[in-house]
This record gives C-alpha cells, structure tokens and sequence, in this order.
C-alpha cells in the first residue's frame, strides 16, 4: 500500500466517524488517567488504517495472538510481502483479495501513543458465518495491555465506524464463556439476542445487537 492509499483509507475512516459523531471525532480519545501533559497535548487512542512503518509491531502482535490460537493480521498469509500485504488489506475494503465469499471490511489497528495496543476489523456486510458466529466487528487487544481500557474503547468506536457504514443493527458476538468480553460489548450498549450453538466443537456464541452506540469516551491508562 502507497502512502497515499493509507492516507486516502484514514480520510475515510475519520470522515465516516466524525458524521456518525457529532459531539467530537470518535479517532481521538483523551487520556484523563495520565495527568496533565506537556504542550497541551493528551495521549490518544487512534484507529489508524496499517502502514509500512508497523510491519514489525504488528507481526509481533501477530505472533504473541497466535499463542492463544488467535490472529491479529486479518488473512495474513505465509510469507508474504508486507508491502503486498498491505495492498491487498485495500482490496479487502471493497470485498477483493480475499478469501472466497468474504465481505468487504476495513481493517485498522489500534494505538496508543507510539505503542500498537490492539485491533479491529469491522465487516460492512455479513455472510451466513459471521450471521451467525462471527457479527460485524472483530477486534482484539494484545496480551500486554489487559484492563486499561483499550477493548471497549475499540469496540466503541468500531461500533461508530459500522454505524457511519451503514449498518443500522449491528452484531457483536463473543464466547459464552468469555465474561470480560460480555461486560465489554454490554457497557457499549450490546443487548443479548441469544446463544449460538458453537461450530465443530468451539464454544457456543453470545449473540448481541447494538442499534445505539452507548457510553463515553474510556479513561485509558498508559501503555506502560
């Protein structure tokens, strides 16, 4: 991806966010936990589109969600060129390069400050998988930054982003079992739908619709 290709993507994501907001941009969000900064300026949490410079971060993050059986790189692909990698991340946005019978998506990571702290991926459509299991919004935080606030604030601001999309009704799933991620989804106005049987043996789904976005900006803690 050119520096104009990601230039062009965080345009667009930050116009989308702004619309659906209108009481301040949903990219930027203070840091009220860190006290008062130098220069007037606060910490924020961004949803920026990836670049050529996070290739190292982000493999790293990738690495450290494969552990747990999970990933951080949306289709990444073996040895495949960041560059390439990149390129077809844009093609994904408008449902190419992918998979056969993906939706298109936008994906973007999450930082905070200079450190990568997480991602999202938020699907503009849905095909009978995420209807069922998967829902319109997919993000995760690295390992390293539990508890400081960086979940719900990207599932609140993703939820924006699918808003301005277009999506009206928008599905949010987790693991039944999976309490912290529940109150994430219900403190940003997720109301329970129901349980989905889990597929080929995986843990059964929570189902949860959310047609407001709900609750204010996080008070984030530091990355370190």
């Amino acid at each position: 991806m050119t520096s104009k290709c990601a230039s062009s993507l965080l345009g667009f994501v930050i116009s989308v966010a702004s619309r659906w907001s209108k009481r301040a941009p949903l990219l930027a969000v203070e840091d009220k936990d860190l006290g008062a900064p130098s220069r007037g300026e606060r910490p924020t949490l961004l949803l920026p589109p990836l670049a050529p410079g996070d290739e190292v971060a982000a493999r790293a993050a990738h690495t450290e969600l494969s552990a747990d059986g999970l990933s951080f790189l949306l289709d990444l692909r073996d040895g495949e060129p960041w560059s390439s990698y990149l390129e077809r991340l844009e093609l994904l946005r408008s449902g190419r390069g992918g998979p056969e019978g993906w939706v298109p998506s936008t994906f973007l990571i999450a930082q905070v400050g200079s450190e990568l702290v997480g991602r999202t991926s938020v699907r503009h459509s849905l095909n009978p998988w995420l209807a069922r299991w998967g829902g319109h919004i997919g993000y995760a935080v690295r390992p390293a930054f539990p508890r400081r606030g960086y979940a719900t604030e990207i599932l609140r601001q993703s939820l924006a982003i699918a808003r301005a999309l277009g999506v009206d009704k928008v599905l949010v799933t987790c693991d039944e079992d999976n309490a912290a991620s529940a109150v994430v989804i219900e403190r940003c106005g997720g109301v329970l739908g129901g349980v989905a049987p889990g597929e080929d043996g995986s843990p059964d789904k929570r189902r949860y619709w959310v047609e407001h976005v709900r609750g204010d900006r996080q008070e984030l803690s530091p990355p370190n």
